[in-house]
């Protein structure tokens, strides 16, 4: 063999042997078929993130905060409450109506204090203990910053909390809880539950409809049996909303009662396949909500009604952008509609920018006003193309735990207010 010829083979070899020392490029992270969250632009921060986008950075260092706090926590379950629902079944989500109070001191035959009376506005303490209310904002919260954490980092231990915290209050025989909600906000002495305490679910259950779709992109420990067991109890619970009294009355309502059971309703259908009527109900929030619920200046008069205005304009307008997320998904621009008297998202929207930005002071009542409960709409709408709402980003109020809008772009309650 000629020198030529063996500097060629050894050229050859050694960079034969190079190639199996540098790692082949990173493959691209799934994209999550959510419901609410945009799957793609998840992707696209992942993507930044790995080649260390610094703003990213930050974000990202909030986010593991909120979920680094959720690894030593739960699970949680309905079975552990002190009493069971009325009719006896521990496995019955029990919540209590939060502005409802008792009107004498109780006693052995009236240990309850009734009759209850209505303070609007003014939330009860007592509905935070003996009920499951505060165990499932925590089990929505605790699954959604945990996958996305692991989505982000890659940290197996973000999922396999995440999975824990989801069998044990979904599927675990002896702790789930059961697809109903036939004792949510029951009032003592007076009803055993109400069609309104579905907003208990309906204004946060979609974070767990896509912390599903998150984990379902290869998250360890989440196993196939985890996915058909929750697409299961999706199922049921679609069923339960579109067929029991309650649901139908929920689905009647003309406030934010009503929208946030239309976003619910389409994230499931979304999540479990039947994507013609998650369309058909985004198609048909243009008539049944927005007309009559905003009005042409863009301001939304049932919400105006409150105690809590500001608060219960802000709650209103997540429904919607979450709404018109899930419209994205089924070929629906609901930020493209215009009701007869000019109504759109992008006006309501419009409406709360001065307050939202600190420019002007709310003139509705308003019990507790906090600037940043906003944020996460006016992004929504920025995105969407509204240019005041662009504008008006730089001059937002960062919410508690920083603003995670660059790595879970769908709107949250931000302030603490429930109900």
């Amino acid at each position: 063999m000629s020198g030529r010829s063996r500097a060629t083979v050894l050229l050859a070899a050694v960079l034969a042997f190079g190639a199996v020392l540098v790692p082949s490029a990173q493959a691209a992270p799934k994209v999550p078929k959510t419901a609410v969250l945009d799957g793609a632009a998840l992707q696209r921060a992942k993507v930044r993130l790995d080649q260390g986008d610094h703003q990213l950075r930050r974000a990202l260092r909030d986010l593991t905060a909120r979920a680094d706090t959720w690894l030593d926590r739960g699970p949680w379950t309905v079975v552990d409450k002190p009493k069971p629902a009325p009719g006896g079944d521990v496995h019955d989500y029990l919540s209590q109506a939060p502005y409802w109070w008792p009107t004498t001191t109780p006693t052995a035959d009236n240990p309850w204090g009734c009759p209850y009376v209505q303070r609007d506005g003014q939330r009860n303490p007592e509905v935070d203990s003996g009920t499951d209310r505060q165990d499932v904002e925590k089990v929505f919260d605790s699954t959604y910053d945990l996958s996305l954490a692991w989505y982000y980092t890659g940290k197996a231990q973000y999922a396999r909390k995440a999975g824990q915290i989801l069998r044990t209050w979904f599927l675990d025989p002896a702790t789930k809880v059961n697809a109903n909600l036939n004792h949510a906000q029951f009032i003592p002495c007076k009803y055993d539950g109400r069609a309104i305490g579905i907003i208990d679910f309906s204004q946060s259950y979609t974070s767990v409809v896509d912390a599903l779709a998150v984990l379902a992109t290869g998250a360890p420990g989440w196993t196939s049996a985890d996915r058909s067991g929750m697409e299961r109890w999706n199922a049921d619970f679609l069923g339960w909303l579109r067929g029991s009294d309650f649901g139908r009355q929920e689905g009647a309502a003309g406030n934010n009662h009503g929208t946030f059971y239309d976003m619910q309703l389409a994230a499931l259908a979304y999540a479990v396949g039947d994507k013609d009527l998650a369309r058909r109900t985004v198609l048909d929030a243009r008539a049944r909500r927005i007309d009559p619920q905003i009005a042409g200046d863009g301001s939304q008069p049932q919400e105006l009604a409150r105690t809590r205005s500001w608060h219960y304009s802000t709650f209103d307008l997540v429904a919607y952008t979450r709404l018109a997320a899930i419209g994205r998904h089924v070929g629906v621009d609901l930020w493209a509609y215009r009701g007869p008297d000019g109504q759109s998202l992008s006006k309501a929207v419009d409406y709360v920018l001065p307050a939202a930005t600190g420019a002007a002071a709310w003139p509705h009542p308003e019990l507790e006003f906090y600037r940043y409960a906003a944020s996460d709409v006016v992004h929504a709408a920025a995105d969407a193309g509204d240019a005041a709402a662009r504008g008006a980003v730089p001059k937002l109020e960062a919410p508690p735990g920083g603003d995670l809008w660059a790595l879970r772009p769908a709107a949250e309650q931000l302030d603490s207010i429930a109900g």
